[in-house]
């Protein structure tokens, strides 16, 4: 297993229970229920990716240069994609209404899932065990 791998998605599996209990009691009638749908999206996704990370480290033994992109896809997707969604959701909290990067910044990470998942399967057709 790669501890590299296992150490990020341990990471980022923390900061999704934080941030989805945050979502659920601390931002609930302070936001749109719409953006709380949108930070819930954010969470989820970071979720699933966690996962996706912690699937990557059971195949790292191959030294795969596909897993190591997923690795990286995957790191930078979570970053992105739901970075920007969280903050998005929370941006008139925060009094960024007028911050228009984020907006285009979310697709990129969704390209970078994209990316990482292709990743993930070349490495599986490579595999020979």
């Amino acid at each position: 297993m790669n501890k590299q791998i296992i150490l990020t998605a341990s990471l980022f599996g923390l900061i999704a229970v934080v941030l989805g209990a945050f979502g659920a009691h601390g931002l609930e009638g302070k936001i749109s229920e719409y953006h709380l749908g949108t930070w819930k999206t954010a969470n989820e996704y970071q979720f699933y990716h966690t996962f996706a990370l912690l699937f990557l480290s059971t195949f790292s033994r191959a030294k795969s240069q596909s897993i190591r992109v997923s690795f990286i896809a995957f790191t930078i997707g979570i970053i992105l994609f739901s970075g920007s969604l969280y903050l998005l959701s929370v941006r008139s909290l925060l009094g960024i209404e007028s911050v228009s990067i984020l907006g285009p910044i979310t697709p990129l990470g969704g390209l970078c899932f994209m990316i990482g998942w292709i990743g993930l399967f070349i490495a599986a057709v490579k595999n020979r065990a």
